[in-house]
């Protein structure tokens, strides 16, 4: 009876918490000034998953991983202020501003999620959500400005293939979607992009330059609310379809698409963004043949994470300097990767 008891106590717990979250894009109003770097409107605040509040102006990430880098997660917040909880349970208090602001190094090794007495003491992983695959079925469609830009510059054979194999999807508006689709089939989410159909260009500082599915929903459909999403690989998929070719993997979305219309003896994965590639989202690599396309400016801190997965993969992973060397000054300050490489050669 205790059991039972003390079972239910744990599952009132896990209904009250809900996770931190990085502020939606809802235009610029929604981003703020970055602590470290002092740019405007490049930095994302964490809110709390129960309040809907910042958790604190300095807890959060700057768009520019390059060239600020900054990223104050929530775990390392309360790690730092351990006055803030209380029985368990977050209290907040009137903090100064007078707190140190960090940038995260890059060796600095992550500590577990949410390193305090509630998560600590439940040590129940949450259940993962998955969307419906109707909505991938309803969504793919060639009317997208990034399938546009596409068509500019590489045959409608090669395009309309790409739109088969990443299940590509379109918005009334024309943005594009970027289904995570992981090896089972399951759909994690959707990322939803806009481009410019001339120069492939992301368009940025709009309202809806960037969202995601699982957001869509959550605001639509009350059985999606406290969606509980887990990301893979965008492309892990594929890996189930073409089991025999080696992994090559970049960081956006758009450059895996694009390299696979040209070197299609890979399979061309997407970790989402910089710090997208991690172990747990690599386990699904094991035993695979994996070569790491990082962006300009990105080859040390890729370099450094690909040895942190071959002592948890114990498997060989290649980090390719293609990029790195072939780009000058100006594009690496602009994120040049193999995308922009192989456009600026069909050109």
């Amino acid at each position: 009876m205790q059991k039972v008891n003390f079972l239910q106590h744990i599952n009132n717990l896990m209904s009250l918490y809900k996770q931190p979250f990085l502020e939606p894009y809802k235009g610029r109003g929604t981003r703020h000034t970055c602590p470290n770097c002092k740019v405007k409107q490049t930095f994302t605040l964490y809110l709390d998953g129960n309040t809907c509040q910042p958790i604190h102006p300095t807890v959060g990430k700057c768009n520019r991983e390059i060239k600020c880098g900054y990223h104050y997660p929530p775990r390392e917040y309360f790690a730092d202020h351990p006055e803030l909880w209380k029985n368990g349970s977050r209290e907040y208090k009137p903090q100064s501003n007078n707190i140190p602001i960090r940038r995260q190094s890059a060796n600095r090794r992550p500590g577990k999620h949410y390193n305090t007495k509630l998560h600590s003491s439940l040590a129940v992983p949450p259940k993962m959500d998955l969307i419906p695959r109707k909505y991938v079925k309803e969504s793919v469609s060639a009317n997208s400005n990034f399938v546009r830009f596409l068509c500019k510059h590489f045959p409608r054979e090669n395009v309309k293939k790409a739109i088969e194999n990443y299940a590509l999807g379109a918005t009334k508006n024309g943005s594009v979607i970027f289904w995570q689709i992981d090896i089972k089939g399951n759909v994690r989410t959707g990322k939803i992009m806009q481009y410019n159909p001339d120069t492939g260009k992301r368009i940025k500082h709009k309202s809806g330059a960037i969202n995601w599915v699982h957001n869509i929903l959550k605001r639509r459909v009350p059985n999606y609310t406290n969606y509980n999403l887990n990301q893979c690989y965008f492309g892990e998929h594929l890996l189930k379809f073409y089991p025999n070719k080696p992994i090559a993997i970049v960081e956006a979305e758009k450059t895996a698409v694009i390299a696979s219309m040209i070197y299609s003896n890979y399979n061309w994965l997407a970790a989402g963004n910089l710090n997208g590639l991690n172990t747990e989202k690599s386990k699904v690599l094991r035993d695979k043949h994996v070569i790491l396309f990082p962006d300009a400016g990105c080859y040390e801190k890729w370099s450094r994470k690909a040895v942190q997965l071959k002592s948890v993969m114990k498997q060989q992973i290649k980090v390719s300097d293609l990029v790195e060397k072939h780009a000058i000054f100006e594009q690496r300050e602009n994120g040049y990767d193999i995308a922009d490489y192989i456009i600026e050669e069909i050109r």
